[in-house]
């Protein structure tokens, strides 16, 4: 039944999480008196957000059946004919990403009443994932600039909040200050993206920009010999560097840890950092018509899926570990936008969410039976104690190292396979650094798993570590100073309110790579949303090869990915189960390559150093010079002086006698007479 879409069944998609976050924000909080409880705050947001999932979800059906929307909701006002509008466009990436957004919302709201239970926030946290979630549909929904920037900034600002809940502590107080200022770098060039492509297209409307494409492709930015449609890509890319976290600008992220474990599953899953990527995918048919923006993704996805993952195999700290395995897998991501496989990066988005909500949430749940603990080398044997929180992870960890016919598998080959049929510059080491990292990813997961689950039980007891890594990054939630479990403490299983959404996103985690594979990759899910060039024949290999999802799953036993993950399975577990000597002797005979990952490549002393400092310096000289100089010295006192000197120098002729004054006078008048007055002509 093609067609088209109900507007206000679309208008209530965003504005149901957007009243359930007003009620709790005003009348669950101290604004109105706290006039309603904590069981209506969880309840009103809740149900905000179950309804807008229903309603995706039935949209996504719709469209399905081929129903579309795109159009104008609200016109705010027009500007030199220039409209600025709220408006929908509604197609199959865009119920895909509303129905991934709502679903994982929901089980973080679920979660959120178990883990959250004890803190004094409770109702403003449930307000804020809530306006969260109203944020990323609005962003998502979209169909101009205008509506795209308002949400973009709108989940940066609501992510500044969440980050730094608990305002009391200094350290979730810098790390959502780090978030706030990385993400206007970002933004800073999305601006300029957006400011060229309007400025030069006349429009905000993302179709009426995307018909004069071909008119775009033949600009050149004004006094350079650029292409203005690359120019303006690699802004657009700037902002999703920001806002995904990609090198360098994912600084921001690892801190983010700083926030409740419920947002750092919002977070990282499928709102706010794959933001970026569905923003790239959505400008498919601007980016294609530059090969020098897609080879500068290709390549800043490259290094952010190898160099991340290195930094994951030293962390010690729970949500760490599963931060820096987010920054990996969106570099994954960006690299398949680079090398054209724009489907393969909303795939891997889609796959991601489920099992890194998964990995998060199982991770907050290992926090909780813990007692706070966050370091996994204070843990081990908790299995048998909690053996949901178990098997969950466990699925979880399988489908994000690429395990056959797990979720993960399906996206993650693609990638590597579509990179491998890329033919652009920076290819080699993309395909290289996706490989490499198919080992780290393994490493890392199950050296986590393996220390968490497994081995000798280390909790309870006196812990001293010669590191750092187990300093204050940990989940307060507002409790008492002692973390860790007291000599004698077994951990427990989390409620069920915890267990349920680890249960239900396992389910998606193992099998939706299996069977969306072939639609939204091989079939014509995508056909009309998302454009790909005839020179980048990445998707067409891969098409060629595929052969349905079982002999994909099956072949995927024999393939060098498959392998390198078994190696980094194997490794991580002869290292940390067999023979924990190993990591020791490495330690000490690449002390210099650990204190460089400890120490994060030393980006943040980097940016301390010269960002900070150079700001500093540069307020330091435009003060000296542009206030006290121009404004103080010359425009201030400078005018002060030289009235003062035109006063001195007509005071002089103010001498107060009459007789100067008569004189003055006479002189005027015999001026004027010479002036206007003809002289007579003595000419015969």
């Amino acid at each position: 039944m093609a067609g088209q879409l109900n507007p206000n069944l679309l208008l209530v998609i965003p504005l149901a999480p957007l009243v359930g976050s007003m009620i709790a924000g005003l009348f669950g909080t101290k604004f109105f008196g706290n006039m309603i409880g904590r069981k209506a705050s969880h309840t009103v947001t809740i149900l905000g957000v179950l309804i807008s999932f229903l309603l995706s979800a039935y949209t996504f059906s719709q469209v399905l059946d081929g129903a579309t929307f795109n159009g104008t909701i609200y016109t705010w006002m027009t500007v030199a004919g220039m409209k600025l509008e709220i408006g929908f466009l509604v197609d199959t990436l865009t119920a895909m990403m509303m129905c991934v957004v709502t679903f994982v919302s929901l089980m973080v709201h679920i979660y959120t009443i178990g883990y959250m239970e004890e803190d004094e926030g409770y109702n403003r946290f449930f307000s804020y994932i809530s306006l969260f979630t109203f944020s990323m549909l609005m962003l998502v929904m979209s169909n101009n600039f205008l509506q795209l920037f308002f949400g973009w900034e709108a989940v940066g600002l609501v992510s500044y909040l969440l980050i730094g809940f608990w305002y009391t502590k200094p350290t979730a107080i810098f790390a959502n200050m780090k978030a706030f200022l990385v993400n206007r770098v970002g933004d800073f060039g999305f601006v300029l993206g957006i400011g060229l492509l309007v400025a030069y297209s006349g429009s905000l409307n993302y179709g009426e920009v995307f018909a004069k494409k071909d008119e775009l492709a033949l600009l050149m930015l004004p006094g350079s010999d650029w292409m203005l449609l690359t120019v303006a890509c690699i802004c657009l890319f700037i902002g999703a560097m920001g806002k995904s976290a990609q090198f360098p600008l994912h600084v921001w992220l690892p801190d983010s840890m700083e926030g409740p474990t419920p947002i750092s599953a919002l977070i990282h899953a499928a709102t706010m950092v794959t933001a970026g990527i569905f923003m790239v995918s959505r400008m498919s048919p601007l980016f294609e018509l530059s090969d020098t923006a897609l080879s500068f993704v290709l390549v800043i996805g490259a290094i952010t899926a190898l160099f991340m993952g290195f930094l994951g195999i030293i962390q010690n700290d729970i949500k760490r570990v599963v931060a820096y395995s987010t920054l990996s897998q969106l570099g994954y991501m960006t690299v398949a936008l680079g090398a054209s496989a724009y489907s393969v990066a909303v795939f891997h988005l889609m796959t991601h969410a489920f099992f890194k909500a998964l990995l998060f949430l199982g991770a907050g749940s290992v926090i909780m039976g813990m007692h706070h603990d966050q370091d996994i080398r204070n843990m081990g044997g908790l299995r048998k104690y909690m053996p949901i929180t178990w098997i969950t992870s466990l699925l979880g960890s399988l489908a994000l190292i690429g395990t056959p016919f797990f979720a993960g598998f399906y996206s993650k080959d693609s990638i590597i396979e579509a990179v491998h049929a890329t033919h652009l510059t920076g290819a080699g080491f993309a395909n290289f650094a996706v490989l490499a990292g198919v080992f780290v990813t393994a490493f890392y997961s199950f050296r986590m798993y393996f220390l968490v689950f497994h081995g000798e039980e280390r909790f309870g007891k006196a812990h001293t570590h010669d590191d750092h890594h187990a300093h204050d990054d940990h989940d307060d939630h507002g409790h008492d100073e002692h973390h860790g479990l007291a000599p004698g403490q077994k951990p427990h299983e989390s409620p069920w309110v915890v267990t349920l959404p680890l249960i239900l996103l396992a389910i998606p985690s193992v099998i939706i790579g299996f069977i969306a594979i072939e639609p939204m990759i091989h079939g014509s899910f995508f056909n009309g949303v998302i454009t790909v060039g005839e020179n980048h024949g990445a998707m067409e290999s891969l098409h060629e090869e595929f052969h349905g999802a079982l002999a994909m799953a099956l072949h995927g036993f024999t393939t060098l990915p498959f392998w390198l993950g078994l190696a980094g399975v194997v490794s991580a577990y002869y290292c940390y189960m067999i023979n924990p000597r190993v990591p020791a002797w490495f330690y000490n005979k690449f002390r210099a390559i650990h204190t460089l990952l400890d120490n994060k490549y030393y980006m943040d002393k980097f940016n301390e150093v010269f960002w900070a400092n150079g700001a500093r310096l540069l307020g330091g000289g435009l003060s000296r010079v542009g206030d006290r100089t121009l404004i103080d010295g010359l425009i201030v006192n400078g005018s002060a002086k030289v009235v003062g000197w035109f006063s001195r120098i007509v005071r002089t002729f103010q001498t107060g006698y009459i007789y100067h004054y008569a004189f003055v006078m006479i002189l005027g008048v015999l001026g004027f007479l010479i002036y206007f007055l003809p002289f007579p002509s003595f000419a015969q």
